[in-house]
């Protein structure tokens, strides 16, 4: 599948040029070609989506429509459940969190993206601690959920986004429902890799964002049951939210319009769509089996680079997506990531990967993470071990200044590119803008 910037080039520090090796696909994928392509053509017809009678919005609203519908079978919908355009999966779970019903009680494991942990802290949260296998995760949740005796949503993920293992989803599910508590899945590391079922796995809710699918649109997925979603408060409350307004009363919309308030992101939701419709064509066991050959090339690499580990949270031989975090023993990780960078041209994160809880329990404070999407290949993974032996052996090769946890290259002498003037331009604002 070609991405957009598969080709790019990149400086460095010492001048030459190289091909980018993109190692951060967990943090935000880059484009699909065909999804650049999908919104440059809509693009010229861009117009109100559900409130224009011209051309250009009746073909939006339909492109939007279809959007809809295009995601609705990616994530295996029921004939009765809705799928909602969000800005990404906080957002999506932000959402949630305002509509459960009052006295709903909210499990989660403390290992979750923040996105997955802090949007239930404002109401009944219970805290399932770091389970230390599969196993021991379905009997603490068992025996959490004993002893709830109202509305019970457990949110868990379905891969993680530290170290990439995959959660035992349709497990968790029948238990949750067992006791008579829904489920919602944090599937933002896992549609990217892995064919998403809810109807099949049994899930309630699922929330994903384009970003990481490769529709770096800002637009995301909230699916799920309706009941929930139609009996809350919308969550922006403006038009076409509503069916009718009076100077002192409001009827509220059921469905997706009760909370997409407002113009939606319909460029993103179309890009949305157009990039999952994508990875289905291009066929899942072929995209499986890519990831999983390069996953086992970066795995060994790493082990047999003295210093190196690598963090699991169940074992080797476990399930997991093509997400690696490591640490290079008396390394800086914000050190290595910045080199990586600077002087090889790899792209890779660094930081604690707003799962500061899970960091902790590897004792970790941060670390760096290698990411692999449909874009890479060999050549990446060993650029990145041989760039990483490299460094642990000798250390790195210019000076770097750190600031507010992150490291940069002092001086930096790499030329950014101009952005149509925003880069390079005069920065100006407010009345100082204006001539004449």
């Amino acid at each position: 599948m070609k991405l957009v910037g598969g080709d790019l080039e990149v400086p460095l520090v010492t001048g030459e040029w190289v091909r980018y090796a993109n190692l951060d696909n967990a943090a935000s994928a880059p484009a699909l070609e065909s999804v650049a392509a999908a919104v440059d053509e809509l693009l010229p017809y861009y117009g109100s989506v559900h409130r224009g009678a011209g051309f250009a919005s009746v073909v939006s609203t339909e492109a939007y429509t279809r959007a809809r519908e295009i995601v609705r079978g990616f994530v295996g919908a029921r004939e009765d459940d809705v799928v909602l355009f969000t800005r990404n999966t906080t957002d999506a779970f932000n959402l949630l969190a305002g509509a459960l019903p009052v006295g709903t009680t909210v499990l989660t494991f403390t290992g979750e993206h923040h996105a997955n942990l802090l949007p239930w802290r404002r109401g009944d949260v219970r805290d399932l601690g770091i389970p230390a296998s599969p196993e021991d995760a379905l009997r603490t949740l068992e025996s959490a959920l004993r002893d709830i005796g109202g509305p019970a949503l457990v949110s868990v993920t379905g891969a993680s986004n530290v170290t990439g293992e995959v959660w035992p989803i349709e497990a968790i599910s029948a238990l949750s429902h067992r006791y008579g508590a829904r489920v919602a899945l944090d599937a933002a590391q896992l549609a990217a890799h892995r064919p998403v079922d809810i109807a099949e796995w049994d899930v309630d809710y699922v929330a994903f964002s384009g970003h990481k699918v490769y529709a770096p649109y800002g637009a995301g997925v909230l699916a799920g049951r309706a009941d929930w979603l139609d009996a809350a408060e919308p969550y922006l409350a403006g038009g076409g939210a509503t069916r009718r307004v009076t100077a002192g009363d409001v009827e509220w919309n059921t469905g997706p319009a009760r909370h997409e308030g407002g113009t939606p992101a319909a460029l993103g939701a179309f890009a949305l769509a157009a990039a999952v419709r994508a990875l289905d064509e291009e066929g899942w066991d072929e995209l499986v089996a890519h990831e999983e050959e390069l996953l086992e090339r970066l795995l060994t690499g790493l082990d047999a680079i003295d210093g190196v580990r690598t963090y699991e949270l169940w074992g080797r031989g476990h399930d997991r997506v093509g997400v690696v975090s490591f640490n290079v023993a008396g390394l800086n990780p914000a050190l290595l990531a910045a080199a990586l960078g600077a002087e090889h041209g790899i792209g890779v994160r660094d930081g604690a990967f707003c799962a500061h809880p899970l960091m902790d329990h590897f004792g970790a404070l941060r670390a760096v993470r290698a990411s692999i999407g449909v874009g890479t290949n060999a050549d990446d993974i060993d650029r990145l071990l041989g760039a990483v032996a490299q460094i642990a052996r000798d250390g790195v090769a210019w000076t770097y200044t750190g600031s507010d946890g992150s490291v940069l290259p002092d001086p930096d002498p790499r030329p950014r590119p101009s952005l149509g003037g925003l880069l390079s331009g005069p920065l100006v604002g407010g009345r100082s803008a204006c001539r004449g």
